[in-house]
């Protein structure tokens, strides 16, 4: 019976000590690792971990906080490497791979449930500013684009929601630039009006001057799609195509200031500002942000300080119009 009884017992410790160590292996399984971590022991994205090393990111990207990273595959980097006339990793100046890199960057944990069609902050500057950083448009749909997709100089998600302990990754299909004005304007679909107009005339160059630096930093006052469908009825235009050349072209430069990244919070009441098209319009604070322009006519401001590469997007709810 004695020996019975002994058998029992080192059967239940031995069932105890399997239990303890099964628990235990669940518990370390599911600790998330740190998005270095994460990224190193993925394949798949050698090259950002690469990457982060030379532009020295990696030690940030392990620390305690609650980064959103959308991380490009060996695929992405192979592509933009290629476009940009790079023979590998080696070879982008540190500088320009750590701006890219943390253009990828959020600084706060969000989900692809919690992704909603509008403009975040990422963790870049571009040369435009040394405040604003660098806005990122996302567009929920079925998936998430980012900036338009790889078309425009962003990406596309892939895999979503890959738990970090410091943050969460999102694998994306491309290496996504820093925006220049015109990215931005293409990336959002309220903009496909003004995309029209700027590209409509090309020898004005108008669309290459706001994707370039020439004259930047730029500060532009982006009407909406509705804002056109407006200043048509309002003008008597069919459409674009009815418009002379000159016109359109004199239209689209009064929304641009030229050589000054002006944010929001440098508007004055009462200000004056004058336009790359060399008129000026009125800015007034009293009652919410607006502008009046060259025919006493109000436009309002309804969304600012969409940082770009080369400058900044104030969004307006009309067509300003100069004198002609």
């Amino acid at each position: 019976m004695k020996t019975i009884k002994i058998k029992l017992i080192a059967f239940l410790a031995l069932i105890t000590f399997v239990t303890v160590s099964c628990n235990n292996d669940d518990d370390s399984s599911q600790t998330p690792q740190t998005i270095v971590s994460i990224a190193q022991a993925n394949p798949n994205l050698s090259s950002l971990t690469a990457a982060l090393q030379k532009a020295d990111l990696a030690t940030t990207l392990k620390s305690s906080g609650s980064f959103t990273v959308f991380a490009p595959t060996n695929a992405a980097f192979s592509a933009f490497l290629t476009a940009n006339g790079y023979a590998d990793l080696n070879a982008v100046p540190v500088p320009i791979l750590k701006e890219i890199l943390l253009n990828h960057v959020l600084s706060t944990k969000v989900k692809s449930t919690e992704i909603a069609t509008g403009y975040v902050k990422t963790l870049a500057k571009g040369g435009a500013s040394t405040t604003n950083n660098i806005s990122m448009y996302l567009e929920k749909n079925s998936g998430v684009d980012i900036n338009g997709g790889k078309t425009n100089g962003g990406a596309t998600v892939t895999i979503a929601d890959i738990p970090a302990s410091n943050g969460i990754i999102h694998v994306v299909d491309g290496v996504i630039g820093l925006p220049t004005i015109v990215n931005h304007a293409i990336a959002n679909k309220n903009f496909t009006t003004l995309v029209a107009a700027l590209t409509y005339n090309p020898s004005s160059g108008f669309a290459g001057i706001l994707s370039g630096t020439p004259s930047s930093p730029f500060t532009v006052f982006a009407p909406t799609n509705t804002a056109f469908s407006s200043f048509l009825t309002e003008t008597g235009y069919s459409g674009l195509a009815a418009i002379p050349a000159n016109v359109l072209e004199t239209t689209l430069k009064y929304h641009v200031v030229a050589g000054a990244n002006v944010l929001s919070s440098s508007l004055t009441n009462g200000q004056i500002v004058s336009t790359f098209a060399g008129q000026n319009f009125t800015i007034g604070l009293t009652g919410g942000a607006k502008i009046t322009d060259a025919n006493n006519r109000v436009s309002n401001i309804i969304a600012t300080d969409v940082q770009c590469s080369n400058g900044v997007i104030h969004v307006i709810d009309k067509v300003l119009l100069p004198k002609f």
